[in-house]
């Protein structure tokens, strides 16, 4: 295991909550997932290239941490009592707690990188700055950046501007003093955006054989700065990397309509100029720069600002360059034994259910299902949901070739999907230049259900297949997120999936068409209720002594109803486990509980993305998939959609998988009243829980 402060091991003490204090705060929980991606930065055991990638996935969770949620809290400051009972909490008390604990896990993440550094060194890849380069490859640096870089840069002489620019977000600047040895001239300050949107980020230089030396795009532009200020006679310079996060919230009325992409446009743009959450800097970066540039931009003390080292923007370092590194043999993604050699996707689902796991299972499955549908005469139409979609998605070529090929083919499409906003505006118009009707989501809510049905024509027989998700039909990410899809024929499922989409169809949005579902929970009609009645169910047993148990993974768990309830079932004694990725407000642990409920958190090469619920039910296992999470905005805000799995053999390999999660002792964090992250660890068995589940599938016999 690491043995950074991050993973250090303490003596483990009971923490019940106070009686008034329910939940822990959403925003401090999410900064404890945070900590957990730092975690497997720092763990030596993890190969070199996949640490310098966690740093990465750490920065930009942090950045959208920041765009989202402190802006968030920023903006609640204003509504005062209102804010407090919503939060439990003021939100300055909680944006002074994030601040402390964003300082403090920036002065890890340093000792992270240093540790990683050190380890680069010793596999002879180097790190070079502008004042660490040979001739040659100085004169690299040079060529590079007379041919690549000038063109993209323009400094900013900022005191010779009246209206001080927006720094953008996502952006890095160099912010710079311009000076002569003689001080002859008073000094300037500088700005130079670095143009990594256009550049690479990473430079590889000329290097002795066997050694790796790369440079940074801003320490080659720092190299650069007497030729590019030439013209002013300083040659004296200070430059130190700053960025600005910004709230990047879009303020679009409900009304879903054409004009709903103009808004989108609109906000987009807006986002680029949103209020600073966030300004973080280089803490060597000279004090009276540091105090300018501040004011220029209206900033003070609580503007959450970050002293930092001498790199920001560590989202970048998920894209270093892998090909100096050895190669690293991934976990090959398979196909279901069911679907190999199988010459007809529709012909195996019509005969039974069966479920996908990715990323162990291949997500060509669901494309070959698509392209299957596209090109067979007898189908009529396909109907799907697109949340996140690929940047070249196979998913949508195939929809448009459907199109086509003379089939009807309609499309949801959630324009607010969170920073794919932009992407999915693309989408909707290349989709209606095919002839695909798009369908832009309902007023008030996101439409993040996983849905798709196709309907068969043959004779007068109308046959329908398809398929729900706990995930996106992105096949890039379905490489690397963990997620459940039951593709299945099943009548009933069929027909409130058409239900869901009659009503995604229906521009009046009648929420009784979603109320007509009989067999998969819906939200927001009746997704809530549900969960709580199974989980009175397992409660009234529990009274009656009766074996009560509730298995349940999610990516976040903040609703407080339902937390509530969980509560009320570990009272009475209701064997309650947890698999919790991100935020988790449930505390675990309570002296007035039968039994405290039992939580982990795996944070390991993929990510798990799953949603899961088991019910014990007198013996009746009732196992559900689903799209949501345990939030308000998933219960209430969006359109989702959970399925029992009814077949035997899939709800035990449903089990059987979450036991071994559930058993996982390598990359398991228990979540506690303190959310500490100590490692589980208990077992005579090292398991990985990913490893241990590859195994599972790829040995598995069907029959």
């Amino acid at each position: 295991m690491p043995d950074v402060s991050l993973t250090k091991k303490t003596t483990r003490k009971k923490s019940t909550p106070p009686e008034k204090k329910r939940l822990i705060a959403r925003d401090i929980s999410w900064l404890a997932f945070n900590a957990r991606v730092l975690q497997e930065a720092a763990d030596k055991t993890v190969p070199l290239h996949e640490r310098i990638r966690f740093l990465g996935i750490f920065s930009n969770n942090l950045d959208e941490f920041f765009r989202v949620r402190v802006a968030t809290l920023k903006r609640m400051m204003s509504f005062g009592k209102t804010a407090k009972m919503h939060l439990e909490e003021n939100p300055d008390k909680i944006l002074q707690e994030i601040q402390n604990k964003v300082i403090e896990q920036q002065q890890e993440f340093d000792h992270v990188w240093k540790d990683i550094a050190k380890e680069m060194e010793s596999q002879h890849i180097y790190l070079r700055t502008e004042k660490q380069l040979n001739k040659e490859q100085q004169k690299f640096v040079l060529n590079y950046f007379n041919e690549q870089v000038r063109t993209n840069i323009i400094p900013l002489m900022i005191e010779s501007i009246q209206q001080f620019p927006i720094l953008r977000d996502k952006s890095i600047y160099l912010a710079i003093v311009l000076a002569r040895q003689d001080n002859s001239v008073r000094q300037k300050f500088a700005l130079i955006e670095i143009p990594t949107n256009v550049l690479p980020r990473f430079i590889i230089l000329p290097s002795k054989p066997g050694e790796h030396d790369i440079i940074l795009l801003e320490d080659l532009i720092r190299f650069c700065l007497p030729n590019i200020f030439v013209y002013f006679g300083y040659d004296k310079f200070s430059a130190h990397i700053i960025k600005v996060t910004r709230d990047a919230e879009l303020d679009i009325d409900n009304d879903v309509s054409d004009s709903l992409i103009h808004q989108l446009e609109k906000g987009l743009k807006d986002r680029r100029k949103g209020k600073p959450v966030r300004f973080v800097y280089d803490k060597e970066i000279d004090p009276l720069l540091l105090e300018y540039l501040m004011r220029r931009q209206g900033l003070s003390g609580k503007d959450n600002l970050i002293p930092g080292a001498r790199i920001h923007n560590f989202k970048d370092f998920m894209s270093f360059p892998e090909s100096i590194f050895p190669p690293h043999t991934h976990r090959k993604t398979f196909i279901h034994p069911l679907f190999q050699n199988a010459p007809s996707v529709m012909h195996v689902i019509q005969r039974h259910d069966v479920m996908l796991h990715f990323p162990y299972h291949s997500f060509d499955t669901i494309i070959d299902l698509l392209r299957e549908a596209a090109i067979d005469p007898n189908v009529s139409s396909i109907k799907i949901t697109a949340y996140r979609l690929a940047r070249n998605s196979k998913v949508i070529n195939a929809l448009i070739n459907a199109v086509r090929n003379g089939k009807q083919v309609t499309v949801v499409l959630e324009l607010r999907a969170r920073f794919d906003e932009a992407a999915n505006i693309d989408w909707k118009s290349r989709l209606e230049e095919e002839g695909v009707k798009v369908f832009l989501g309902v007023p008030d809510m996101k439409v993040h259900a996983k849905l798709c049905v196709i309907k068969k024509r043959i004779g007068n027989k109308t046959i329908q297949c398809g398929f729900i998700s706990t995930g996106n039909l992105n096949e890039k990410t379905a490489r690397i997120y963990g997620d459940h899809c039951l593709l299945t024929s099943n009548r009933a499922i069929m027909a409130d999936i058409n239900r869901i989409f009659s009503y995604l169809e229906n521009t009046r949005h009648d929420v009784r068409i979603l109320q007509e579902c009989k067999t998969l929970p819906v939200s927001p009609t009746n997704m809530r209720d549900t969960f709580l009645k199974l989980i009175d169910r397992e409660i009234k047993n529990a009274k009656h002594n009766k074996k009560a148990a509730i298995t349940i993974k999610m990516n976040s768990l903040s609703d407080a109803v339902l937390i509530g309830k969980l509560y009320e079932a570990a009272k009475f004694g209701v064997n309650v486990k947890m698999v919790i990725r991100g935020i988790c407000c449930a505390y675990t642990e309570n002296k007035k509980w039968k039994k405290n409920i039992m939580a982990v958190s795996i944070v390991d090469e993929y990510l798990e993305h799953a949603r899961v619920f088991i019910f014990h039910h007198g013996g009746q296992e009732k196992v559900y998939i689903a799209s949501c999470d345990w939030m308000i905005r998933n219960l209430d805000h969006r359109v989702e959609a959970a399925v029992q799995i009814t077949d035997p053999a899939i709800r035990q390999e449903l089990v059987d998988i979450m036991n071994i999660q559930l058993s996982g002792n390598v990359k398991s964090r228990i979540l506690d009243n303190d959310q500490k992250n100590e490692y589980k660890t208990e077992g005579d068995k090292k398991v990985r829980t990913q490893i241990e589940i590859y195994k599972y599938l790829s040995e598995k016999q069907y029959h």
